[in-house]
C-alpha cells in the first residue's frame, strides 16, 4: 500500500547476520543471542535482559518470575491493575497464573492509564501494576511512583510498542521491576519473531533463564538464586528440573538480526520522532479528530485518529476514505479489552467506568509510522482527510 502500516527495517547487514548463522549451522539460541542480549541491555540502561521467542512469550516469563521468586512472590488470587485498553498477552499470563484483574480506564488524551481512575482504584489487594505505555508513548512515571508511595506494589512494564521512549531522561521499560518489550516486524525493530525482558533484578534474571528453556537449570551460573549451586557433572545437571517453565527460546537469526538493527534503532526513532512532528503539523489543520497526547519522549510506534463525537462523519467514513487512498488502518491495539468474551475465562474486576477505553473501541483508529520520512505519505493523509465533512478547510 502506499501508506502501508509497517515496513521492513532490514537492510544487507541483516542478510549477512543471518547468513553467518546459516553457514555456522547452529540455528538454536547460541553466541548471537547472548551478544544480542549484552547490547539491547546496554542500550536500554538495565543489568540483564532475556531474549525469548516474541513479546508475548516476555510477558509470561516476567509474570511467572514474579510468582517463582522467594520474597512476596506473586501468589494466585492476587490482584494486579491493568489498563482497559491494550494488547492481548498483556492480559492472558494474568489469567494463566491465576491472578485477580483490575481494568482501569485510559486517559482519552495520552491513552495511557488515566491516573486518577488509577489512584482510586488500588486496594489493599493490589499487589502489582501492569504499566503499558502505549503505541509508543510513555507513562507519567513521577506520578506513578507518587500515586504508589510507600505501598508495596510492583510495577511491571508491557513496553512492546515502546522500544525507544523516554521519560526523564530513563529508557520506558526500565521503570520497573521487569520490563518487557517485542521485536516483532511491525515494531521499532524486528528480528523476524522476538521478545525481551530487562531487569536490575539478579534473582528474577535467573528465574527468566529456567523458564525461558524448560525450567531446568543447565542455563544458570553456577551459583544462582534458582537452585543454589549447581553439580559440576553436566550429565546430572543438563537435564534438572526445577521450575514449571517453557520452551520460548529465540532462534540464534533472531539474535543475529538483532544486532545490527539495535546500532540502527537510535537513528530509526529520531525518524520517526521527526515523522510525528510533521504529522502533528498537519492534524493541527484537522477538525473533529483528536491523537495522542505525547508523555515524555515518545518513540511514536504509530499515529492515532478518534472521530470527535459531534463530528459530522463516522469512523467508518474515516475508515472508507482511508481505503480508497490505501492508507493502512488498524483499531487501536485492542480497544476496550474489558469487553471480549475471553474475559468468561477471567477473575475480573472493573474500577469505575471505561467510557474514554470505550470512545477509544468505538471511534479510534490508528495508522503507521515508519523509520524513513512520510512526506509522501502525509501527502496522501491529508488528501484523504481533505475529503471528509468539515475535516479541512
Amino acid at each position: 500500500m502506499p501508506y502501508s502500516l509497517a515496513s521492513s527495517t532490514w537492510n544487507q547487514e541483516e542478510l549477512d547476520a543471518m547468513q553467518s548463522v546459516i553457514d555456522s549451522g547452529m540455528f538454536t539460541m547460541g553466541k548471537h543471542v547472548v551478544e544480542f542480549e549484552k547490547t539491547f541491555a546496554d542500550s536500554v540502561g538495565s543489568r540483564y535482559c532475556v531474549m525469548v521467542n516474541s513479546g508475548s512469550s516476555a510477558n509470561l516469563v516476567m509474570i511467572g518470575a514474579l510468582r517463582f521468586r522467594k520474597q512476596n512472590p506473586l501468589q494466585s488470587g492476587a490482584e494486579v491493575i491493568v489498563p482497559a485498553v491494550s494488547w492481548s498477552t498483556t492480559y492472558h499470563p494474568l489469567q494463566q497464573y491465576g491472578l485477580r484483574v483490575r481494568f482501569v480506564d485510559v486517559d482519552r488524551d495520552s491513552l495511557n492509564y488515566d491516573l486518577e481512575a488509577l489512584a482510586a482504584a488500588i486496594t489493599p489487594e493490589t499487589r502489582a501494576i501492569m504499566v503499558v505505555n502505549l503505541l509508543g508513548n510513555p507513562n507519567d512515571f513521577a506520578r506513578l511512583r507518587s500515586i504508589i508511595g510507600d505501598r508495596q506494589i510492583d510495577i511491571i512494564e508491557d513496553n512492546c510498542e515502546s522500544l525507544g521512549a523516554s521519560f526523564d531522561g530513563k529508557q520506558a521499560g526500565t521503570f520497573g521491576v521487569m520490563g518487557s518489550y517485542s521485536s516483532f516486524f511491525s515494531h521499532h525493530i524486528s528480528t523476524m519473531e522476538g521478545g525481551m525482558v530487562v531487569t536490575d533484578d539478579e534473582e528474577l534474571y535467573h528465574i527468566l533463564l529456567s523458564l525461558r528453556a524448560h525450567g531446568w537449570t543447565r542455563n544458570l551460573p553456577k551459583q544462582n538464586h534458582v537452585c543454589g549451586t549447581k553439580s559440576d557433572n553436566p550429565f546430572e545437571e543438563s537435564f534438572r528440573f526445577v521450575l514449571p517453565g517453557y520452551n520460548v527460546r529465540p532462534l540464534e537469526l533472531s539474535g543475529a538480526i538483532g544486532i545490527p538493527q539495535m546500532r540502527k534503532l537510535p537513528g530509526m526513532i529520531e525518524e520517526r520522532r521527526r515523522n510525528a512532528s510533521k504529522f502533528h503539523d498537519l492534524m493541527g489543520r484537522v477538525r473533529h479528530l483528536r491523537t495522542q497526547r505525547e508523555i515524555g519522549n515518545s518513540s511514536w510506534f504509530g499515529f492515532s485518529l478518534i472521530v470527535e463525537p459531534d463530528a459530522p462523519f463516522s469512523r467508518a467514513d474515516l475508515i472508507a476514505s482511508f481505503d480508497k487512498h490505501r492508507i493502512d488502518v488498524r483499531p487501536i491495539v485492542a480497544g476496550n479489552f474489558a469487553k471480549n468474551e475471553v474475559l468468561k475465562w477471567f477473575d475480573y474486576s472493573i474500577y469505575g467506568s471505561l467510557a474514554n477505553a470505550e470512545e477509544i473501541d468505538v471511534a479510534g483508529c490508528f495508522i503507521g509510522n515508519h523509520h524513513y520520512p512520510l512526506d509522501s505519505e502525509l501527502k496522501l493523509l491529508e488528501q484523504a482527510l481533505a475529503e471528509l465533512p468539515g475535516a479541512i478547510g
